[in-house]
């Protein structure tokens, strides 16, 4: 039996959450035994308490994604570093910057990336970081405001090479989407193989980023994570079981799952 984690999907957004039991069976029967669920601002944030509350194979981040971070409040933030104190919560996420769609302002990006690094640290939780065409100044950003003991994970990686060798560097950890079964993702499955088993952590970033060959016909869940590890598994020419325990394993520790 292959087991899986799935390390960050977005369970409560309403292309899942109405139907959120039968997506979750259907994960459980295609190897994911534990989910760890991602709030993107305060609504999304309290929604995840709530399901990680009532399920006990869910675990829970809470953040702030840099989309909202122009329209933010002190209480928002505060809101996260009142939810992180719940049992359940193991990371403090998504969080980072956004300069592909740029809809909120810079400033006010680095600021809030800056303030829920701090709750990271307060909290001695990892951090789950968002960094999409904004590679030198997201590790800018870490290098001068993130706590040294905090653990960071760089999700839907599609870095280069060189950008992939300078995480790895620092010690910080990569997690793959489905986007490594795309055609032109070249510079993603590039990154896979130099990634070792123990910095490497899978996800779907579900109801997004569904794999081949459900790319253009379906939205993405956790019984699609198979896939991801397939296709870093046959990277890494590795027989799936083996390759699916030791990023389980990962995972878990990095995490701090039971």
């Amino acid at each position: 039996m292959i087991n899986l984690i799935d390390s960050h999907a977005h369970l409560t957004f309403e292309e899942l959450s109405a139907s959120l039991e039968s997506v979750l069976q259907s994960g459980s029967a295609a190897g994911v035994a534990q989910c760890i669920i991602i709030g993107t601002d305060t609504e999304q944030n309290k929604k995840v308490i709530e399901t990680i509350d009532k399920y006990e194979n869910i675990f829970g981040a809470v953040g702030i994604h840099p989309h909202y971070a122009s329209d933010i409040s002190q209480t928002d933030i505060d809101c996260v570093r009142e939810l992180a104190e719940h049992k359940k919560i193991v990371a403090i996420g998504e969080t980072g910057l956004d300069f592909h769609y740029d809809l909120s302002g810079r400033d006010a990006q680095k600021n809030l990336f800056k303030a829920l690094l701090a709750i990271a640290a307060e909290s001695n939780l990892p951090a789950i970081i968002h960094s999409r065409d904004a590679f030198d100044g997201t590790m800018e950003i870490i290098d001068k405001f993130a706590d040294k003991n905090t653990k960071i994970v760089f999700h839907c990686w599609g870095g280069t090479a060189e950008q992939t060798k300078i995480v790895l560097d620092k010690g910080f950890y990569i997690s793959f989407t489905g986007v490594i079964t795309f055609k032109n993702a070249v510079q993603a499955r590039d990154a896979a193989k130099i990634v070792p088993l123990e910095k490497i952590m899978l996800e779907t970033d579900c109801p997004y980023m569904s794999p081949e060959p459900f790319r253009k016909q379906k939205i993405n869940e956790p019984a699609l994570l198979i896939h991801t590890a397939q296709k870093i598994a046959e990277l890494k020419q590795m027989p799936l079981k083996d390759f699916a325990d030791a990023v389980t394993k990962t995972t878990k520790r990095f995490f701090n799952l039971p």
